[in-house]
């Protein structure tokens, strides 16, 4: 028994080993009826590598076929790509994306403190609620003959990178909906064109997003300032 597992590692290993050696460089870009193409993030689910789109919606990122691409921003509906051997072979990689416009009426907000779907009768209390990841997690994972054969397959540890991927453009979202450029700019003294890097360095910082888990705005605010200072050093010696 310990032979075959012993056997089973080292090709694993070297499968592995040979999926990265056939790692290329993907080049591409964002098509959408949008001017504002800059910042849309793409991320490689699998090896959870990541960039950000340039001005004209250009970008480039390691990947090879089967690799599953992730594109989000807030202007644009989110979509995932599972890349094909054509993909490669013409370039730029032309991805269409959709605007993500919804056009309200007038609104009224009144605030109802410690209201929710518990209170409201819409949800039972004691039940976890999971976000779309951890719910494909927990199916991959709740019985234990597809816990096996996801976790042999590899199924199951792309799951749990998804859900991290997941939780970081969460807390990008809740920092872009909380302060707006000139914060970046003008209190942080952020360059403008490291704002988008900047928000990526600080989501990478545990300790920053336990704060953020917090939504307590005073400490977030603390917690950017000194995160923006050690930023800001990071591009001085870079320059």
């Amino acid at each position: 028994m310990k032979i075959k597992l012993s056997l089973f590692f080292f090709f694993l290993a070297n499968l592995i080993l040979a999926q990265e050696s056939g790692i290329i460089i993907l080049k591409g870009r964002i098509n959408a009826n949008t001017i504002d193409l800059e910042g849309v993030y793409v991320i490689n689910l699998k090896t959870e590598k990541s960039t950000v789109t340039e001005k004209d919606g250009s970008f480039s990122i390691a990947a090879i076929q089967g690799d599953t691409l992730l594109f989000s921003a807030i202007q644009l509906k989110e979509i995932r790509v599972v890349l094909k051997q054509e993909d490669f072979n013409n370039e730029p990689f032309l991805v269409k994306m959709e605007s993500n416009i919804t056009q309200l009426r007038e609104v009224v907000v009144k605030r109802y403190d410690n209201i929710n779907a518990v209170d409201l009768g819409i949800s039972p209390s004691g039940i976890k609620h999971r976000t779309q990841e951890e719910r494909k997690l927990y199916t991959a994972t709740s019985t234990a003959g597809d816990a096996l054969l996801n976790f042999m397959s590899g199924r199951t540890a792309m799951l749990k990178k998804e859900i991290v991927v997941e939780g970081k453009l969460s807390f990008m979202n809740q920092i872009e909906n909380m302060f707006n450029e000139d914060y970046f700019r003008k209190i942080l003294k952020i360059p403008v064109e490291y704002i988008k890097g900047f928000k990526y360095y600080i989501v990478e910082n545990e300790r920053f997003t336990t704060v953020l888990k917090s939504k307590n705005k005073t400490q977030i605010e603390f917690g950017m300032v000194s995160l923006a200072e050690k930023y800001n050093i990071i591009i001085l010696s870079e320059n």
